[in-house]
């Protein structure tokens, strides 16, 4: 009985060391899927512009993509303790984060723009967007932006930029923020819209791994590149905010 017990602790705390550890075969990215349209969930499960970039980079390198889904705020935890290879969920590139993990080159620039009808001309600036009732696409930045900045509003959630179209354009919402790429094709498909010259903000977006995966991060890097050259990000933006 000792012998036995002594066997199962002996594989009890090997599977412990060794039976948690990543298959190599795969590739795990970790990320928070509330953030559309770069990652959400439909469906299928978790899509977006992020995972599309995620996929490209698991087919170079040969293996199989598995993503998980976390709290934002534990996304730099799951890379340090080795739980996930690399993060990609809209980060922003900060002093704070740089010291903590390795940031691949700036992938999307992501700048909002405010849409319109073409007869409405109540906004000129970024202080009459106060008070007004703004669609946006639920869970977006642009969703954070305006329930930040603009209290008075009524924000009206869309799940797609199509629906946020229909009530500008049916007088139940006076304008959309969204990202810049979606809106002009927004505009090209609905001649009754139009993008207003007003910059909210812009903000740049790159993938993260645990500090010194030098490897792993020249692999990103070589596949976030090719697809910039090839226009895909953008591609991947459109499809996902129609």
């Amino acid at each position: 009985m000792k012998k036995l017990f002594k066997l199962f602790i002996i594989c009890s705390v090997s599977f412990l060391l060794f039976g948690c550890n990543k298959d190599d075969n795969k590739l795990v990215m970790v990320t928070e899927a509330g953030f559309a349209p770069y990652e959400y969930r439909d469906s299928s499960g978790i899509v977006g512009v992020d995972v599309d970039i995620a996929r490209e980079i698991a087919a170079a390198m040969g293996k199989e993509l598995e993503i998980k889904d976390v709290a934002f705020d534990s996304l730099i935890n799951e890379l340090n303790s080795g739980k996930a290879d690399f993060a990609a969920a809209g980060m922003s590139i900060n002093e704070e984060r740089k010291k903590e993990v390795d940031f691949s080159i700036e992938y999307v620039s992501s700048k909002q723009v405010v849409v319109v009808r073409k007869d409405y001309n109540k906004i000129k600036n970024i202080n009459d967007l106060n008070g007004k009732t703004i669609s946006v696409q639920l869970g977006s930045v642009a969703d954070t932006y305006v329930t930040k900045n603009f209290k008075n509003s009524k924000i009206v959630r869309q799940k797609k930029f199509l629906s946020a179209a229909e009530d500008v354009k049916a007088k139940k919402s006076e304008c959309i923020i969204m990202d810049e790429l979606p809106a002009k094709e927004l505009v090209k498909n609905n001649s009754e819209l139009t993008i207003l010259k007003i910059e909210l903000f812009t903000d740049k977006y790159a993938i993260a791994v645990k500090k010194g995966n030098t490897e792993l991060l020249n692999k990103i890097n070589e596949v976030l590149e090719k697809l910039i050259e090839e226009g895909k990000i953008e591609e991947f933006v459109i499809n996902h905010s129609s």
